[in-house]
């Protein structure tokens, strides 16, 4: 039997909007708190996602209690109104939580289930209508009496609980692949920072070196283990930069399939490895492109706009302006200078200039000074190392087949083209 889907309006939908647009907390003579109540703005919003977690303010309870007159609750969504607008978010928590600018949050009515009512406005349909009805001219924005007449295609309760089951699932085994890869980097970060600053990696009996009375010399960077050397980093890998081919020429991108890089592209990741990017060139377009195509395994940099993300490509890549770009070799590899250069981070942002956005040169990247450690250190590090960045790369490629699955089931199953059985649950 198949199930009847009607067309309704968002409006129709929700009990409650909590509005936050163009207002924050501070407004009311408050002020930001060290610890308290988190409060998110636009720029925290991904479909799906909570981003720049490092941006989060707070306030205190007090400044809570006179601010969220109506306070979120787990089923509620979230949705940015402007700077970037229509990004949502489904709240399944308990955790009080506030919105500043440019959010507001709608609660469903009774006989509308908030996850399908989620996964309806992430579709493509109801995300096309959204941008019809943005307004603004240097930056759009969504006003609520426009979001309320977006329509939704729903059916009965229950086929509304059961498609939204099906997504669920889908978007869970993402969320757990994502908090594996952060495990697996955070582990990798660790055993960098305990072996090559703290200087405790294994010695020969397999104890902590420094701790064990190792042997210490004098070094320009310090007192370094011995054996190991001082360098800089443009000794230790192949440095390359990048531009964009002429975008006028359409021999250059028109059905182009060769994976071109920006700064945007590491922007969005959810793990350390690049698989693919937004925009493609052709082989006229590589050619165009100092650098050509750069091998897999290639380590990303971006210099400018902002300084610092990082990436390694799990394929053969071309790269605009915006990086510097390392090919690393297998002892001092990859998973070694990425960590490096997270440890490093300081530094390399204090060499970046400019008037308009900071970047830094490659020649000043290349001269910062580098610790070189013995062979015999850096092959432990490596077999440790390498096994957990190829996992994370397996579990990268595996969110984006899940991605992509959920991407195409999502408008199928909101418009009734794929009929849910009675016996899901």
């Amino acid at each position: 039997m198949m199930v009847e889907f009607t067309k309704t309006t968002l409006g129709d939908c929700i009990s409650t909007i909590i509005d936050y647009r163009g207002k924050t907390p501070k407004k009311l003579g408050g002020d930001w708190a060290n610890e308290g109540y988190r409060a998110f703005s636009a720029k925290n919003i991904k479909t799906g996602q909570i981003v720049n977690p490092e941006s989060i303010r707070y306030i205190d309870e007090n400044l809570y209690k006179s601010w969220m007159k109506e306070e979120i609750k787990r089923g509620d969504i979230i949705i940015t109104s402007e700077a970037p607008f229509g990004e949502i978010y489904y709240w399944d928590s308990d955790e009080k939580i506030v919105l500043s600018q440019r959010l507001f949050a709608i609660r469903c009515a009774v006989g509308y289930y908030s996850k399908f009512i989620y996964y309806s406005m992430a579709s493509p349909s109801f995300q096309s209508e959204l941008k019809n009805r943005a307004t603004g001219t240097t930056v759009f924005g969504l006003r609520q009496p426009e979001l309320l007449k977006c329509e939704l295609e729903v059916p009965d309760y229950p086929t509304q609980v059961k498609i939204a089951a099906i997504l669920s699932s889908l978007d869970d085994k993402i969320e757990l692949n994502t908090r594996m890869n952060k495990v697996l980097e955070e582990i990798a970060r660790a055993l960098f920072h305990r072996w090559f600053v703290a200087f405790e990696f294994p010695n020969a009996e397999g104890k902590p070196y420094k701790s064990a009375g190792g042997k210490m010399v004098e070094s320009e960077m310090g007192r370094v283990p011995e054996g190991w050397r001082v360098g800089t980093i443009g000794e230790i890998v192949k440095i390359l930069g990048g531009s964009t081919p002429d975008t006028t020429n359409t021999l250059y991108w028109e059905n182009g399939r060769n994976p071109f890089c920006t700064p945007k592209d590491l922007s969005a990741l959810n793990s350390p490895i690049i698989l693919d990017t937004e925009r493609h060139i052709t082989d006229g377009g590589v050619q165009s492109i100092s650098s050509k195509q750069l091998p897999a395994g290639t380590l990303l940099l971006s210099s400018r706009a902002p300084v610092g993300y990082l990436a390694i490509s799990s394929v053969p890549i071309s790269v605009n302006q915006g990086f510097i770009a390392m090919i690393c070799d297998e002892n001092i590899s990859n998973v070694y200078i990425i960590q490096w250069l997270r440890e490093n981070m300081e530094i390399i942002e204090g060499r970046a200039n400019g008037s308009t956005f900071q970047e830094i040169s490659k020649r000043n990247f290349r001269t910062i000074p580098f610790l070189i450690p013995s062979t015999d250190v850096l092959t432990q590090y490596n077999s440790v190392v390498k096994p957990l960045y190829n996992h994370i790369t397996t579990l990268t490629k595996e969110i984006a087949l899940l991605s992509g699955l959920r991407d195409t089931l999502l408008p199928k199953l909101m418009n009734g083209e794929i009929e849910i059985g009675l016996t899901w649950s």
